[in-house]
């Protein structure tokens, strides 16, 4: 397997992940410190921890599997 299939299997596997939390979220969402602290992976350097988190939940966004609210910044299933 090369760095780059390995790469995309782990992006693919993270997405995963998140789809699943979302899943067993309430039906008001959850917002990303949230979603990232359940998977463990919310951290960064200092004043920009959940750039994991929140990078994997635009691409799940502007690929139509999740929304969302502006108002209440939380993440849900379409």
């Amino acid at each position: 397997m090369t760095s780059y299939e390995k790469a995309q299997l782990a992006i693919s596997s993270l997405k995963g992940a998140i789809y699943e939390v979302l899943e067993q979220a309430p039906e008001s969402g959850l917002k990303n410190v949230e979603i990232g602290k359940k998977l463990g992976i919310y951290m960064g350097h200092i004043g920009h921890e959940g750039h994991i988190s929140r990078t994997c939940l635009e691409a799940m966004k502007n690929e139509g599997v999740i929304k969302q609210n502006e108002e209440t910044r939380t993440w849900s299933l379409i």
